[in-house]
């Protein structure tokens, strides 16, 4: 009996985000049709967390955005997270790591998690380690996340998602 295609490991080249973790962000992120800062001090969003325009320039506050305009500025903003990933991952992955750090791409940048521990353990084949590297994402603005009284509780139960769907857990 062969394995789940999730199971499989595969280089980055040949691995696309799932539709799943796509609309797994989406939830995560939520629609927002005007652009605000999801906590104080942090970027403008619209749309399911969008920092750019569709023309690549920072959001503003007051922007405004339509459900189909946003979802296809996510796609296309995934698609640019993915080719990023791929120059700096280099080992074999599961799609299930693959669909975690896309999403956690998406939430923090490419460049950040390029520079991560989380792919160093990823490209040195500790993929258990890298899964548990997502649990060290949970600060924001120096408050720890994981704390309830820092008010920014969602970014660290993204995190623990993050390291379940990492591990294959939400399948």
């Amino acid at each position: 009996m062969s394995r789940d295609i999730g199971e499989r490991r595969l280089l980055p080249v040949f691995l696309l985000i799932s539709g799943l973790a796509v609309g797994g962000i989406a939830l995560e992120e939520g629609y927002t049709e005007r652009a605000v800062a999801p906590l104080k001090g942090d970027k403008p969003t619209y749309g399911f967390g969008s920092t750019t325009r569709p023309d690549g320039t920072p959001v503003q506050t007051g922007d405004r955005i339509s459900p189909p305009a946003a979802l296809r500025l996510s796609i296309n903003q995934l698609a640019i997270k993915e080719q990023a990933l791929r120059q700096c991952v280099t080992a074999p992955m599961t799609q299930y790591e693959w669909d975690a750090m896309v999403s956690l791409a998406y939430n923090v940048g490419e460049a950040a998690v390029c520079r991560s521990r989380l792919v160093e353990r990823t490209n040195a084949g500790d993929y258990a380690g890298a899964c548990e590297e997502y649990l060290r994402w949970r600060y924001f603005q120096g408050r720890d996340c994981a704390l309830p009284e820092n008010r920014c509780r969602g970014l660290w139960l993204r995190r623990q998602a993050d390291a379940a769907r990492c591990r294959g857990e939400n399948k």
